[in-house]
């Protein structure tokens, strides 16, 4: 069964977790959101699993620099998925959808084991 990785290839979270996944000998297809764009149906399916709030990455440098109205604007899953869309940097990585239809949001080694 293969896992299907979303992300950027330079983050240092999907690095480490292609690498991690690499060492467990797991298939992975990696879909890179620089090159293919965030596919606007698995987005929903993301957001309907893990919830807009876990989706849409508050952190990093994409969202720092955005303008304040832009900021403000993202108030529900309506509008953060059309940020999304727009700014594919904005969705926290990895995104990884497992073989048994869950998904998850950002690496974290434990977790991913206990699915591998």
């Amino acid at each position: 069964m293969t896992i299907t990785l979303y992300g950027i290839p330079n983050c240092d979270t999907v690095k480490r977790a292609r690498a991690w996944l690499a060492g467990q000998g797991a298939t992975v297809q990696f879909h890179d959101f620089k090159k293919a764009g965030v596919p606007a149906d698995r987005l929903a399916a993301w957001v309907a699993s893990a919830g807009w709030e876990r989706v849409l990455n508050r952190q990093g440098t994409t969202w720092r620099k955005l303008d304040e109205a832009q900021k403000a604007a993202v108030v529900d899953a309506a509008s953060a998925q059309a940020l999304m869309r727009d700014q594919a940097s904005v969705v926290k990585r990895p995104v990884v959808e497992w073989p048994d239809g869950a998904i998850t949001v950002g690496f974290d080694e434990a977790d991913f084991a206990r699915r591998v």
